[in-house]
């Protein structure tokens, strides 16, 4: 595997410092330009391969065309009006094909592979150097369990041998390749390393945002419960390499369901320094970043350019600066208001800010009809709307040097700074909106009510260019004084990948799939709706709100509840949050959940739904290999279209 060699899973700088104020202690680095193999044998050697692991998650989470190939395509998202290449194929609604040249789940490919053979490389030196713990060395066994776990995910069966031999520590470049199975990914990879991580790893982390016994029984229980799905293989999907679906050591799924169900359950019951916030709106509320709850994410700050690994004042749109939030943040700085009652002339009334309501717009991806309709119909008692979306947009004007105080909106009505200047509704209203026939005065195609200055849409006549925008991803910074900030940087906070919510949500799947303890699936779940339903701040009325509707959320909840209901739960709890396409596929329900979907035209004034069908077929269900990996090995065709996922040939 050509890219597989020293420099290249060395070479990526180490350059992250880790800030959770909870801990006292954050990363060291020292940044190299060359790098041998006798360094890599030292003490610092060590340590500085294991803070490059920490950095690699920067390359993979945040990264907004990984992140597209993770949402794209699944019931919560498609592409929106400014979408091109990249985000119109993992749709697979008639807009081009998945190829090996165009997936973009070829970020997690590049990154993961380099990443594991530094772990590879650290656990094989930690003991040849004697004097790195077994606590150390046990950071490197999580991160190579956690790449090879989110590969196997992604591609099936992918190599164990990276040119010097089955997890061995490779230094020469190597052209030829053999991927193993999916079985031999989990059983020889995957739990061991994750068991022992468990094993050596603190409770309470080494370094801000470090690994613990926590972290790791996250995520053996969700290889236990991604491999128990596998193996049960409800839809009759195709693997790859081709192989039985059997454990090497003859365990049933139900035996890895329980196993799920078991280590989740001890990781809620150990939780170490992690719990659940208070209200949801706490959880990804910016300036709460490094919460309790997030247990593992790719930091950035604000206050280094060096730290944060990018410019804090422009972006160039790629790795390793967080971009994601962009792209479902539609053109909100078309909307305008008349400076006067006639509107002879007109302002941007709501500027790009670096706020997290707002963000820098890209419009490259779109919330499907069905999120607002479906999945968030509660939008009463239920707070993790309100906690998701930026659905009210309010002026800000004066922040761009715009002096008018009073300036004119819907229904010719006077608005001033703060002011909503367009709402998308909760709900159909009785009266209907009057749309204008393109862009109207709003600019962009909003429709008014009367009595109302905002201009407002209804769920219905969200389309791929006017949305709510995604608020949890929206960037924060202390530093805008009293103007924009710095709205086209990269943000610079942290990208959560892994919270302690999940845990409920892993150990209440297991249980509907006949896992047993003392909490059911439906106790597990209403932990997670209660704390949905206290509110204590209204984010898109900007008003404090302090409600308790858990008793309302609970007695809501199924007394039996079923995988689509765990389903729906979880894009409640982690929309947008690049979990999705990963949800679908584990239970094999991305064809019935996401084969069709609802959304408005490309165009301002288009508030007609229309239905799109997706051809999501049984081999989509993996992602191709890339064919930069293809084009680097040295093997021959029929070998090269052996290595392929089939479908993609």
């Amino acid at each position: 595997m050509k890219f597989i060699k020293y420099k290249a899973f060395i070479g990526t700088a180490l350059t992250l410092a880790l800030s959770m104020s909870a801990c006292e202690s954050v990363l060291e680095e020292e940044p190299r330009s060359t790098y041998t193999p006798e360094f890599f044998k030292t003490e610092r050697g060590v340590q500085g391969g294991i803070t490059s692991m920490y950095a690699h998650l920067r390359y993979i989470y945040g990264q907004a065309y990984y992140y597209n190939a993770t949402q794209t395509g699944t019931d919560e998202v498609t592409y929106a009006q400014s979408a091109d290449q990249n985000f119109l194929v993992m749709d697979l609604s008639g807009r081009g094909e998945i190829t090996p040249q165009d997936s973009r789940a070829d970020v997690l490919w590049g990154a993961a592979f380099s990443n594991i053979n530094t772990a590879n490389g650290v656990i094989e030196n930690a003991a040849a150097v004697g004097t790195i713990s077994d606590a150390l060395i046990a950071e490197a066994r999580f991160f190579r369990a956690f790449d090879y776990f989110e590969l196997v995910k992604t591609f099936g069966g992918v190599p164990l041998d990276l040119g010097a031999g089955e997890l061995k520590f490779n230094i020469n470049p190597s052209r030829t390749s053999v991927r193993n199975t999916v079985p031999e990914v989990y059983t020889r990879a995957i739990f061991p390393d994750l068991l022992k991580a468990i094993e050596d790893l603190p409770a309470n982390p080494r370094v801000t945002g470090g690994v613990t016994k926590t972290v790791a029984r996250l995520y053996l229980s969700k290889a236990y419960l991604t491999y128990a799905w596998w193996l049960e293989n409800p839809k009759n999907i195709p693997t790859y390499p081709e192989t039985p679906r059997t454990d090497p050591d003859g365990k049933t799924a139900q035996w890895y369901y329980q196993q799920a169900y078991d280590v989740a359950l001890a990781g809620i019951n150990n939780p170490g320094p992690y719990r659940l916030q208070g209200t949801y709106y706490d959880v990804n509320l910016g300036s709460n970043d490094r919460n309790s709850e997030t247990m593992l994410y790719a930091d950035h700050t604000e206050t280094s350019e060096f730290y944060n690994a990018s410019s804090l004042t422009f972006s160039n749109g790629g790795a390793p600066e967080n971009f994601a939030g962009w792209m479902m943040t539609w053109n909100y700085t078309n909307l305008r208001s008349g400076t006067n009652p006639n509107w002879s002339s007109t302002v941007s009334s709501v500027q790009r800010e670096a706020s997290q309501d707002l963000g820098r717009p890209w419009t490259r991806m779109a919330p499907t009809i069905g999120v607002f309709t479906n999945t968030f119909a509660d939008k009463t008692n239920d707070s993790r709307y309100d906690g998701t979306f930026t659905s009210v947009y309010r002026g800000n004007w004066p922040k761009a040097g715009v002096t008018t105080e009073v300036l004119y909106n819907a229904n010719g009505l006077p608005v001033r700074p703060g002011d909503a200047i367009l709402t998308f509704l909760n709900e159909e209203p009785a009266t209907a909106i009057t749309y204008p026939a393109g862009a109207g005065r709003s600019g962009v195609g909003a429709g008014e009510l009367p009595g109302r200055s905002d201009f407002v849409i209804s769920p219905s006549g969200i389309s791929r260019i006017v949305y709510p925008g995604l608020w949890k991803l929206g960037p924060y910074r202390t530093d805008n004084g009293t103007g924009l900030g710095q709205p086209n940087a990269a943000s610079t906070r942290p990208f959560n990948i892994a919270k302690f919510s999940e845990l409920y949500f892993v150990a209440a799947e297991a249980a509907v799939k006949g896992a047993t303890g003392s909490m059911s699936a439906r106790e597990l779940i209403n932990v997670i709706r209660a704390r949905a339903g206290k509110w204590r701040f209204n984010n898109n009325a900007n008003v404090v709100k302090v409600q308790d509707n858990s008793a309302a959320m609970v007695a809501a909840t199924p007394a039996t509840i079923d995988i689509n209901y765990i389903l729906a739960e979880r894009s409640r709890e982690f929309y947008g949050e690049g979990y999705r396409w990963f949800d679908l596929v584990r239970t094999q329900k991305w064809e019935e959940l996401a084969s069709t979907y609802q959304i408005g035209g490309n165009s301002y004034g288009n508030h007609t739904p229309q239905t799109v069908t997706r051809n999501i077929k049984p081999y989509h269900y993996l992602r191709p290999i890339p064919q930069g990996q293809l084009d680097a090995m040295e093997m021959s065709a029929a070998e090269k279209a052996a290595y392929q996922n089939p479908g993609y040939l």
